[in-house]
């Protein structure tokens, strides 16, 4: 079984997404009582902006944290750069 993969900034973005969950649900509701559009669409917005920046703080932490010792964990030296393509498809 593999180790967790846990940093320090994990229990941030969890809260991050939480609270984006929760907004996410209130525009659904939102939508239902019809609200207006302008008003649904900036809480879409704030919720998007929400979950970029929970993405990017992850992405970013894995940069900092991951890359630098993925080349020596596999033994292969060029596993960091392979791992920083395949991560940065979803900046």
């Amino acid at each position: 079984m593999a180790k967790p993969h846990v940093h320090a900034s994990h229990p941030d973005i969890v809260k991050r997404l939480k609270r984006a969950e929760g907004h996410l649900r209130s525009v659904a509701d939102m939508i239902e009582s019809g609200r207006s559009c302008v008003d649904v669409a900036q809480q879409l917005h704030a919720v998007e902006k929400a979950i970029a920046q929970a993405k990017r703080t992850l992405i970013q932490d894995h940069i900092d944290h991951c890359l630098e010792h993925a080349g020596s964990a596999k033994g292969d030296s060029r596993a960091p750069i392979k791992e920083f393509k395949e991560i940065s498809k979803y900046l």
